[in-house]
């Protein structure tokens, strides 16, 4: 199957009649977090000029959003360049950022193309007061087969008990994360639920319709509003350049208030910097507009990624100030 078909994969599944017996089981599911309707920002890696992990620029972006008003930070995600990282790199982060969590939620992201690897990182953060992890599939085989995707995951639920979401976006790791292989873990009480970053409208729909129990987390901004609807929370890229608009439309919900209008405010924000950054590298600029806000150091991304131009950088920080002055 390629990469574009597995995308399709949920919304067919929803149809034949694989969405049969995800009704909510008697046991207490083990969440990780106090509600399920919350903000996550999936934040970078900070690296200095030399490519090098920055920990005090890691710890002052957990202080910036914390001020920004997120309820939790993923680390170690795809915005996180987590497959730059080694395994010994990969707990350093993780360190840096459990021990500055300043009262947020921390999702930890331990995923590797490998289950031995995945496991340790697994018990490490869960070792280190992580508060749920989010499992990428191993990414690099052609679409393993259900049963694989199913023992590699029970080898990671028997191994360790701190909540586990699972990671869908196949347009990288080439896996799909299917309502039959929900349905195979289920059994599992710290089975969390999922971030689903394909981007989907009828996927995330189905996922949503199948698991209301758990925790389906849009990972995209275009499923926000059903996401809400629902009851579910996010974890967001868009939280690097813009954590307090993220924040914000949550604050609404839980006041009851126009979180609507608080999401709208967030698309005309995107709506200004999306031709500043088309072109770039998406991590060096989600970067380099968060280094901006913050006043902080600039922040470089790890090879294969390259680097911004100068001209890249005064666009963007053209299209920056154009969001301060007209989005109020």
């Amino acid at each position: 199957m390629t990469r574009r078909g597995s995308l399709g994969m949920i919304g067919g599944m929803a149809a034949s009649g694989l969405l049969a017996g995800t009704a909510a089981s008697a046991q207490t599911m083990k969440l990780g977090s106090p509600t399920k309707t919350m903000y996550w920002v999936a934040s970078v890696t900070p690296c200095n000029a030399n490519g090098q992990f920055d920990p005090g620029a890691m710890q002052a972006i957990m202080q910036w959003h914390r001020k920004s008003g997120a309820d939790g930070v993923v680390v170690l995600g795809t915005s996180g360049e987590f497959a730059s990282f080694s395994v010994a790199e990969r707990k350093a982060i993780a360190e840096v950022v459990l021990k500055n969590k300043n009262g947020m939620n921390v999702i930890v992201g331990p995923g590797t193309a490998n289950i031995t690897e995945t496991i340790d990182l697994a018990r490490h953060a869960q070792d280190n007061g992580a508060d749920g992890l989010l499992v990428i599939p191993p990414y690099y085989f052609n679409t393993p087969p259900l049963a694989g995707l199913t023992q590699y995951y029970r080898q990671l639920f028997d191994a360790v008990q701190v909540p586990i979401n699972l990671y869908h976006i196949p347009g990288m790791s080439e896996a799909p994360i299917t309502i039959e292989l929900m349905n195979n873990l289920k059994q599992y009480p710290h089975l969390a639920g999922i971030k689903d970053s394909s981007g989907s409208a009828e996927g995330y729909a189905a996922f949503l319709a199948a698991f209301p129990q758990l925790n389906m987390r849009c990972g995209t901004s275009n499923n926000l509003e059903p996401a809400l609807n629902a009851g579910m929370g996010t974890i967001l890229a868009d939280g690097n350049m813009w954590s307090s608009r993220c924040a914000d439309i949550f604050k609404a919900y839980r006041a009851k208030g126009d979180w609507k209008a608080q999401l709208q405010r967030l698309r005309a924000t995107q709506a200004i910097m999306r031709p500043a950054t088309q072109g770039t590298n998406t991590y060096a600029a989600m970067k380099y507009v968060l280094g901006l806000q913050m006043g902080g150091p600039r922040m470089y991304t790890r090879v294969p990624y390259d680097q911004l131009s100068d001209e890249q950088m005064a666009s963007m920080k053209a299209a920056l100030e154009r969001v301060q002055r007209e989005v109020a």
